[in-house]
């Protein structure tokens, strides 16, 4: 019952698990009807195209962890290059903003002298 549900050829029989939920099966082999010579060239086969695709699979997940760490660097130059302009543009806010302060300073001294001088030539 079970070596038909799993395809079993001639030669190939399959034994009851030892446990009834194991998803494991035992197989017992009879070499004198069986084909082992090609089943095994088919195995060889098999793991051959196995191997070629697990080392498909390296090589494409090597480029994409280069492809990662070079974004990565990208990145960082990018937010270093962002730091530095925000420093020059906190710079030129600040020098603009003092440079600002010290106008409104002086219109305010120039204000006062200018009522001092209104006030002292209207007393005459």
């Amino acid at each position: 019952m079970a070596s038909s549900s799993y395809g079993s050829r001639e030669g190939l029989t399959s034994r009851p698990a030892v446990s009834s939920c194991s998803t494991e099966i035992s197989l017992q082999i009879d070499p004198i009807n069986a084909d082992l010579d090609d089943h095994v060239l088919r195995l060889r086969g098999q793991l051959s195209k196995l191997k070629g695709v697990a080392k498909e699979i390296n090589s494409e997940a090597k480029s994409q962890n280069d492809f990662i760490t070079q974004l990565q660097m990208t990145l960082t130059e990018a937010q270093a290059g962002v730091k530095n302009n925000m420093r020059r543009i906190n710079k030129k806010i600040i020098q603009n903003g003092s440079n600002h302060l010290v106008l409104v300073v002086l219109f305010a001294l120039g204000c006062f002298f200018l009522v001092y001088l209104v006030s002292k030539f209207s007393r005459r």
